[in-house]
């Protein structure tokens, strides 16, 4: 069983690769998408998403998931970009449906294709970085990405796979861990504006900061106590 879906997800994304390569326009489209992801901000994302018209949500999704692949670029941008377009409450659900399409598929990646493959989107030093301390403390670990903004969820998504945890034990760890701050993200990115939206953004980073922290501590107290028994 096993053997047949790491077969099939390598047809997948053989097929990909080739239409990639071969497709002008799927060639075109995804590395503009790209360019969009590592090189413009805020208002340029949300430019590029309107430009789609109707498709917006789709194209916004694709996004999500493509950034969730290439670890690790970031989600935030995204999440405030779809709140400014569609609302905060219509952003903040397709920035958590998408993110959770992008995780599980991160986690599948690496749980079916193994280390080498998830090192490939990674880059084998930061896996190396989560691997231990997400063995050891893997609901930790999720807190303080879904925390913190700039940090990649995704690298924590690919770790996960390589380790014993159930993909429903991470897929609802990952969806109740991300689901506040998306929320408020979304919230910031939707109502507030200007100079009120980089001071509630300072702040939120400020809580977050103080939150992991608060949670880095607790691990290594936990450990130490670990250690002394």
């Amino acid at each position: 069983m096993k053997l047949n879906k790491k077969t099939a997800l390598i047809g997948v994304i053989i097929a990909c690769l080739l239409i990639y390569l071969f497709v002008p326009t799927v060639n075109a489209g995804i590395n503009r998408a790209v360019r969009v992801l590592t090189s413009e901000g805020i208002d340029g994302i949300a430019a590029y998403i309107r430009s789609f018209g109707v498709y917006a949500v789709i194209v916004s999704f694709l996004l999500m998931v493509l950034q969730s692949i290439i670890s690790p670029i970031p989600a935030f941008f995204i999440t405030l970009a779809n709140s400014a377009i569609f609302g905060w409450v219509n952003g903040a659900i397709l920035s958590w449906s998408s993110a959770m399409a992008g995780a599980a598929l991160c986690f599948f990646i690496s749980r079916v294709l193994g280390r080498d493959v998830a090192e490939k989107f990674t880059g084998k030093g930061m896996l190396e970085t989560v691997d231990k301390f997400f063995e050891d403390y893997g609901k930790y670990a999720i807190l303080i990405a879904r925390l913190l903004p700039f940090m990649s969820f995704d690298l924590v998504s690919y770790a996960a796979g390589l380790t014993g945890m159930s993909f429903l034990s991470f897929f609802v760890a990952t969806g109740v861990g991300q689901l506040p701050a998306t929320i408020v993200y979304s919230y910031v990115g939707g109502t507030l504006t200007g100079g009120a939206q980089k001071l509630m953004m300072g702040l939120l980073i400020l809580f977050a900061l103080s939150i992991a922290i608060f949670v880095g501590k607790k691990v290594y107290n936990d450990r130490r106590g670990k250690k002394a028994e």
